[in-house]
């Protein structure tokens, strides 16, 4: 049995255990995260996480982890308090309600609570990836001929058909249709994680629903349905067990591994960024192309991204900053600092796209475009995207 180094310690008691004990991920070899096994959102995190999850037996037993994630409360005396919202001190916040722990300790975290904790997992992933040269994207990312392409674009643009569309094309693989990673030595990062098929994109993924025994809501209602699971998800996520049976059962969307979704199409771990394009949806009637300046590419990727965190990820932002454990000057500038460093010398366009187009037409425009945004890096000549992959 592979025995792990102590990766922390509170108040003299180490935080660790032995590799049966805890679920290691590896992201990218930057951060190294374990979430013990008995944690009540480990399910969560493994299906979230599984295209980093480190099989039984390969752990590295010299390394500690970066990050981890457990059910088991630790005793913090000593603390100031912010009325009865939550308590702190200089290396750890305790927030009251849903009840959770952030521990630092070094270059390390701890993150203790005993609901669902992926949104709170996040933007401690993001802190530490920044601090270890990498920023979190919001994006649909695709390597074409080896190069990277970030799409970066708020939810519901299109990035899910998008990436069907271009799955069609020759030398193209996938990275991650809604997060990935971007380094300041320009490298794209991805993130397979599991993709959200909507009713809407039953012209696009018409293999899915052929063989799917799931009850899904009428197009109409899919939005209607998707906002009232958004208000309910702070609830939720304190039972973790309600939480991954609505998730399995819900009528607004079904969770499907990109290999399934895409079977024919290779997954790429990571690939040299060659070009962005911010995707967005407009009140015109065409869709259209421009470049825009590196400075204005930074801005719109760092607030895309922080925008498009939960409520609850932006509290645990504002809770570091406030308290000073991770000043929120510090965490936008250094963010940016990595995002400015990794687009300096390519190209950077903003696309927008008509927002009465449906998700099929306005994917279809947005892979037109890009044929004129990447045509000088080489990439494939154009081929048709109709039809659908099978």
């Amino acid at each position: 049995m592979t025995t792990l180094r102590p990766s922390a310690t509170s108040n003299g008691r180490i935080v660790s255990a032995d590799s049966s004990g805890w679920l290691r991920f590896d992201v990218h070899d930057r951060v190294h995260m374990g979430v013990s096994r008995a944690a009540p959102t480990a399910p969560q995190l493994t299906a979230m996480f599984a295209d980093f999850l480190v099989p039984d037996g390969n752990a590295e037993g010299g390394r500690p982890f970066d990050l981890t994630v457990s059910g088991q409360f630790e005793d913090i005396t000593g603390v100031a308090f912010a009325e009865d919202d939550f308590s702190y001190r200089s290396d750890a916040v305790c927030l009251r309600s849903p009840r959770l722990q952030i521990l630092r300790d070094g270059p390390r975290m701890r993150l203790n609570g005993g609901g669902e904790l992926l949104t709170t997992v996040l933007p401690l992933l993001d802190r530490l990836m920044v601090e270890r040269g990498a920023h979190m994207i919001h994006a649909a990312t695709v390597s074409i001929d080896g190069k990277g392409i970030a799409l970066p674009a708020a939810g519901g643009v299109g990035k899910t058909s998008t990436i069907a569309k271009l799955a069609k094309r020759p030398g193209v693989g996938f990275m991650g249709d809604d997060w990935a990673f971007v380094t300041a030595s320009a490298e794209l990062l991805g993130f397979a994680k599991p993709m959200s098929i909507k009713p809407h994109h039953r012209p696009i993924y018409p293999h899915l629903f052929a063989k799917t025994h799931k009850l899904l809501v009428p197009k109409s209602l899919s939005r209607p349905i998707g906002r009232l699971t958004t208000i309910v998800h702070p609830i939720g996520v304190q039972y973790p067990r309600a939480a991954a049976f609505t998730r399995r059962w819900s009528p607004e969307h079904m969770m499907i591994a990109p290999k399934d979704a895409l079977p024919h199409l290779p997954m790429v771990r990571s690939a040299p960024l060659a070009a962005s394009v911010y995707v967005e949806r407009h009140d015109g009637s065409a869709a259209q192309l421009q470049e825009i300046s590196q400075a204005e590419m930074v801005a719109r990727m760092l607030g895309n991204f922080h925008m498009e965190m939960t409520v609850h990820s932006r509290e645990i932002v504002n809770l570091l900053g406030a308290t000073g454990l991770i000043p929120l000057h510090r965490q936008m500038s250094e963010k940016a600092a990595v995002l400015d460093e990794a687009l300096t010398g390519l190209p950077t366009y903003l696309l927008q796209v008509p927002r009465a187009w449906s998700a099929d037409r306005a994917s279809d425009a947005i892979v037109a475009k890009l044929d004129t945004a990447t045509a000088a890096l080489g990439s494939p000549a154009p081929v048709s995207t109709e039809g659908v992959m099978r």
